[in-house]
């Protein structure tokens, strides 16, 4: 796949996800696999630019190209102006987030709520496209309600107006995150357009994502939340769309490496305060399923430094280890 000058590695993209998609995030899931990673939103209200949120959010240090960076807001200037300070801070993509079912994000007419006004779509996706000289890319969801689906028409404007690759999360945003995910509309909208386009939703296994690819003619999958905690969905989908078999699901060993790595990260990237609290989610989504987690991710809660965290998660598998659990993490779920 292929968007402007940047040619991905293959088909797998990691979805933006608010307080997720960090840098040491995207950082690792590329490394598991993924072919591209579109970063948290970032606010286009300039009088955040000076944040340290937004500062944060705006360091690619290190970041495996293409540096995709996702914006949102209702203003086309505002949006112009945000995307040329990510493009000077590094962003080698701009985003532009019409998918966002947040009411916080709604609220403000950002986001999924865009979707009501289509003038307005199009005046901000020329605005942005005008203002920067690297590829835009669009994420939507395929309406406001069941009753009004207009993803069609969204992605026709989009294409007319210099949009480079189009993200379809197959939910309205009433919708938010319940029920299953359609995919008749990204095929109705991929036979409507001629510019990439990314599927998005429910896909979290192998199987799923190629028989979404083969449904809706998608250029791509976006996957968000089935990466949480399980970075290396990317390399297992990877290897069973070119092979059809899968890959050894990792053992709980390969699970403590990769944690560890991430917590390190996390701490860098954060500093110790922020980063524990960060870290948190993150340790309750790699553990989740393993034997006597649920406990261990209630003590977890109570730690404040990164020495305390770091030890526990190293105790906590030193005792799976040591009772013998060399299950993998699949079956450990199972069990």
């Amino acid at each position: 796949m292929q968007i402007g000058p940047y040619k991905l590695k293959n088909n797998l993209v990691v979805a933006p996800m608010a307080g997720v998609t960090d840098r040491p995030f995207r950082q690792l899931c590329k490394l598991m696999g993924a072919g591209m990673a579109v970063s948290e939103m970032v606010a286009s209200n300039s009088l955040l630019w000076g944040s340290e949120k937004t500062r944060r959010r705006a360091n690619h240090e290190g970041e495996v190209d293409p540096i995709s960076v996702q914006i949102a807001g209702a203003d086309p200037q505002m949006m112009a102006d945000a995307a040329r300070y990510n493009v000077d801070e590094g962003a080698q993509i701009i985003d532009i987030n019409m998918g966002c079912p947040a009411k916080k994000v709604c609220n403000v007419m950002a986001g999924s709520a865009l979707l009501q006004n289509e003038p307005l779509v199009q005046r901000i996706i020329e605005a942005v496209v005008r203002a920067v000289n690297v590829p835009v890319t669009l994420k939507i969801r395929t309406g406001w309600d069941r009753s009004n689906r207009n993803a069609i028409t969204v992605a026709r404007i989009a294409e007319g107006s210099g949009i480079q690759s189009l993200a379809v999360h197959g939910r309205t945003r009433a919708c938010g995150y319940t029920g299953d995910a359609e995919y008749d509309t990204i095929a109705a909208v991929k036979a409507a357009v001629g510019i990439p386009v990314i599927a998005n939703g429910d896909i979290t296994t192998p199987e799923k994502a190629k028989q979404v690819l083969e449904y809706t003619g998608a250029d791509a999958v976006m996957i968000g939340r089935a990466a949480q905690g399980r970075p290396w969905i990317f390399r297992e989908i990877e290897h069973y769309l070119k092979t059809g078999t899968h890959l050894p699901a990792p053992e709980v060993a390969e699970i403590h490496r990769v944690l560890i790595g991430h917590l390190h990260d996390l701490y860098a990237f954060y500093g110790e305060h922020t980063g524990v609290r960060i870290a948190r989610k993150h340790i309750s989504w790699y553990t989740k399923g393993l034997a006597g987690s649920a406990a261990f991710r209630h003590a977890m809660n109570q730690l404040q430094t990164c020495a305390e965290q770091m030890d526990a998660v190293n105790m906590f598998f030193s005792e799976l280890a040591s009772q013998g659990r060399r299950l993998t993490y699949v079956e450990e779920l199972a069990a």
